[in-house]
């Protein structure tokens, strides 16, 4: 393992380099202008979205439309957008906490992310100069409502297998396109589709800009959806529709690199709206168990609801950790490219893409702790949870689409994993060195120093063991199974459930670290207590996915002694974690609100 150093971290290289607190970027580092976006996004949820939320799920004719008009009034939704096209402009950090300032919003909040996102930065990323004259202006000041089409009946996650098909006219002015496409959001209003399909018999998909205007667009009524139901759901047919030559997005045949490259932005613009949904929710839950009064008291007084208020704490507070690390790692990537020559452009997508793995991780951290947190919410609330009536109906349904969105859980798991083992393979990633010493350290006297004296030593040193468990754990599988290991999901997930916790919680440290050296250890204890639960818990599902993984490859000797060092490696000292979760309640309590 190497020691801390001050070459940039590179995509998928927090497995095998120790990194520094003071190179990490943290939330509490928010500039006055980030604020300022974040209370003015907040003012527009509140007076805007939130009184009308019942008529947006009821699908009010214009109103979603009229919302997204006036948010780009405002200049939200032109925060990605260069300044020359009549956007803000603003770097990759800024835009998200515009993208979690906003999480709360319900359906609208799908509405404005589909068109800020997967809607427009395809014209961003790859228009022509021409393009983005055109469209960029309209869509970034709400004239224009952008949706995005590559979803089919039988190509989802395979997006690639699409079978719509696009063939030049005879005179070379257009490009006819037949297609169906599902799950379209927005398409009930758009203006502009970003649609996919293959030109002729060519095995890769082409992009297209396709106007509403354009002859032969048709949809279907809106889809009935469990949740989100405020936002516009159609399939879109696409029948003989004369799309001109000069729509061609980017070259023929990189449809899907775009959509690839669009879905990594997707993936962790997810997670950041996910973070602001939670932290909504746990804010609801704290006012309902301060007023919910059982048995002569609130139930925020008993043990069991203090429990859950902490855990939900504790989870939003690690994923933003981990979210603003890797949205600050991203743009100083861009930074770097830019610098070196590299057109804005390309360096954006560049840079997003080099962090392709972090990306996936947020995705399903960001994900997954909102569905958690809405889950204890409605617990919380009790039977007042399941009415429609209260707030967590709405929250336990609308979250369950973030783990299906931008690639399923499964599928970015599985890209986690393939991403790194594949970059170690090109020799971009030093994984075999490192792999190569933890599988030595098995055989070797453990080293019994501790670090004492040193800041947070002890969850240092968990961090430590927690690469080395996941080192050993991939090594042994990749060596071992080679190329059948594509085909062992199951390892492939408990490998990836490993690697998510880790940076999580390497985050987490990294981040109470910077804080406590900023405002002094004292002034932090809710933080520290928030970071020390998380590690002591990772290291608890580190082992469990560590010995499902190595029982599922391995038998006899091989089997205990990998066994053995991976206890080795999870091992943490006792913790009083109750405690520390009752500390984290009397301050979301005393606060009345998500308060970290």
């Amino acid at each position: 393992m190497e020691t801390t150093v001050k070459k940039s971290l590179r995509g998928g290289e927090f497995l095998i380099r120790e990194t520094s607190a003071g190179d990490v970027f943290i939330p509490e580092e928010f500039t006055e202008e980030q604020k300022a976006i974040i209370e003015s996004c907040h003012d527009f949820l509140d007076k805007e979205v939130i009184p009308k939320i019942v008529e947006i799920d009821e699908q009010k004719p214009g109103l979603t439309v009229s919302l997204l008009e006036k948010s780009g009034e405002q200049g939200l939704l032109g925060l990605s957008v260069p300044e020359q096209y009549g956007g803000i402009g603003a770097d990759f950090v800024t835009s998200m906490i515009g993208t979690e300032a906003l999480g709360p919003g319900h359906s609208f909040s799908v509405s404005f992310g589909a068109h800020t996102g997967i809607g427009t930065l395809p014209i961003v990323y790859y228009g022509t100069e021409e393009q983005k004259k055109k469209y960029l202006p309209k869509l970034a000041s709400g004239e224009w409502k952008s949706c995005y089409c590559l979803t089919e009946p039988n190509a989802g996650s395979d997006a690639n297998s699409g079978k719509s098909k696009a063939v030049l006219s005879p005179d070379g002015k257009h490009y006819i396109i037949n297609g169906q496409k599902m799950w379209i959001t927005n398409a009930g209003f758009a203006d502009v589709f970003i649609m996919f399909a293959k030109i002729d018999n060519d095995q890769n998909l082409s992009a297209f800009i396709v106007d509403k205007s354009c002859p032969g667009i048709k949809l279907n009524p809106e889809e009935h959806k469990m949740g989100i139901k405020g936002s516009s759901t159609r399939q879109v047919f696409f029948e003989d529709c004369k799309v001109p030559v000069e729509n061609l997005l980017s070259e023929r045949g990189n449809g899907f690199k775009i959509a690839v490259n669009i879905l990594n932005i997707g993936r962790v613009k997810l997670a950041a709206g996910a973070l602001g949904a939670s932290k909504m929710v746990v804010t609801k839950s704290v006012n309902y168990a301060n007023e919910r009064v059982q048995f002569g008291k609130p139930i925020s007084t008993f043990g069991a609801i203090k429990y859950k208020l902490a855990e939900q704490s504790v989870r939003i507070y690690a994923s933003e950790s981990a979210l603003y690390r890797a949205s600050k790692n991203i743009e100083d990537a861009i930074e770097r490219l830019i610098a070196e020559g590299v057109p804005d452009a390309e360096a954006k997508l560049k840079g997003i893409a080099q962090f392709a793995p972090e990306a996936a991780i947020m995705k399903v951290h960001g994900s997954e702790t909102l569905d958690y947190v809405v889950d204890e919410g409605v617990q919380i609330f009790g039977g007042m949870g399941y009415s429609a009536d209260a707030p967590m109906e709405r929250a336990y349904r609308d979250s369950r689409i973030n783990r299906i969105f931008e690639g399923t859980n499964e599928i970015n798991r599985l890209l986690t994993v393939d991403m790194i083992l594949k970059r170690a393979m090109k020799g971009e990633l030093d994984l075999l060195g490192p792999a190569k010493k933890v599988a030595d350290e098995l055989f070797a006297v453990p080293d019994m120093s501790t670090g004492d004296g040193e800041l947070f030593s002890a969850e240092k040193r968990y961090i430590t063991g927690f690469k080395k468990a996941i080192l050993m754990c991939a090594g042994a599988a990749a060596q071992k199974l080679m190329t059948k290991l594509e085909h062992e999901q199951e390892i492939i997930m408990n490998i990836a459930d490993m690697l998510i916790d880790l940076y999580i919680s390497e985050s987490v440290q990294l981040r109470v670290e910077k804080l406590t050296g900023i405002r002094g250890e004292a002034a932090c204890k809710d933080q520290v207590n928030m970071m020390r639960i998380y590690i002591n818990d990772a290291a608890d599902r580190i082992y469990k996915a560590g010995k499902d993984a190595i029982c599922s490859f391995t038998d006899g000797d091989e089997q205990r002694i990998m066994l053995m060092g991976l206890k080795r490696f999870t091992k943490t000292d006792p913790y009083n974690s109750k405690n520390a979760r009752r500390e984290i309640a009397a301050k979301l309590i005393e606060e009345n609100r998500y308060c970290f």
